[in-house]
């Protein structure tokens, strides 16, 4: 079943069509100008009636009339052009590199590495440390003195030690640097559009004719109300036009 015009277009057009109408039978009693008011409320119905087919067949098929439902009907065309829309004027490879090199620059908004200093497990790099001086040649003096055990006062120095270090490795010149230079903006911006893509192909390819018509007709059907109420004035103009000058 055909779906019916929008309400607000739809209202347009019965308000427009009445009112050739009334013209008409008003031109029909009218004791003076009767032609000229007739002529008129003919023309525009005429353009009225004629607008609201047109209008009505962008979005239906009507038999025998070629060129209808155009919009159902070319409806692989309309996802083409959705997606060339969303791929050429927003998801591009140089708005991508542009946007990452943007925050590139404002450094910490690209990379925050306060969780993965917050995740080193200090712990097991000084029981690593201890490990490791135990089973040197130090380890024998270390166990005159009380093994492992003498090295206990020294974790909490250490660790303090360890954070300082790793916080002023990663915030110099030559740790961002390498990050920079790991960070290929143009790689990333053609994996993102590359994903991007298949996530609008995989949306496109659920689109039914009925579900392109329905979301052209929600964008562009209350103002394509508009024609039918043009239609229908330019029409009643012409029809003045017509009685005066033929």
């Amino acid at each position: 079943m055909n779906k019916p015009l929008d309400n607000k277009p739809l209202n347009k057009s019965v308000v427009t069509n009445l009112a050739a109408v009334g013209i008409i039978l008003f031109g029909s009693i009218s004791p003076i100008l009767e032609d000229l008011i007739k002529s008129i409320g003919f023309f525009a119905l005429s353009g009225a009636v004629t607008n609201w087919l047109a209008v009505y067949m962008l979005f239906e098929k009507v038999p025998y009339l070629y060129g209808s439902g155009v919009i159902p009907e070319r409806f692989e065309e309309f996802k083409l052009s959705i997606k060339q829309l969303m791929m050429q004027q927003f998801f591009t490879v140089a708005n991508i590199e542009q946007f990452i090199q943007k925050e590139e620059q404002q450094g910490s908004k690209i990379l925050n590495l306060d969780p993965f200093l917050n995740a080193v497990d200090y712990d097991k790099i000084y029981e690593g440390l201890v490990s490791s001086i135990m089973g040197s040649s130090f380890g024998g003096m270390l166990m005159m003195m009380g093994g492992e055990e003498a090295l206990v006062p020294l974790k909490e120095p250490f660790t303090e030690k360890m954070k300082g270090t790793l916080v002023d490795m990663i915030e110099s010149d030559r740790f961002k640097a390498a990050i920079k230079e790991g960070l290929d903006a143009h790689k990333i911006g053609v994996d993102i559009i590359d994903k991007i893509e298949t996530v609008i192909d995989k949306r496109l390819n659920e689109l039914t004719p009925q579900l392109v018509k329905e979301m052209v007709e929600s964008i562009i059907h209350e103002h394509l109300g508009w024609l039918v109420v043009w239609g229908g004035v330019f029409g009643g103009v012409m029809g003045f036009l017509y009685y005066i000058f033929v």
